[in-house]
């Protein structure tokens, strides 16, 4: 009884901080933009609301 009470636990706090580790190597990430001037959408976009 106790013993699958201590395993379970063990697993539960795994799972934790693999989720806690997971989150924060996310965190950590570079994320990167285009910068609007190279953005060719948005060129064409501005030209359809001109005409």
């Amino acid at each position: 009884m106790y013993t699958i009470l201590v395993v379970s636990i063990i697993i539960i706090i795994v799972v934790l901080l693999l989720a806690v580790i997971t989150t924060s190597k996310a965190y950590k990430f570079k994320h990167t933009v285009d910068p609007l001037d190279e953005n060719p959408y948005l060129k064409n976009e501005n030209n359809e609301k001109k005409q």
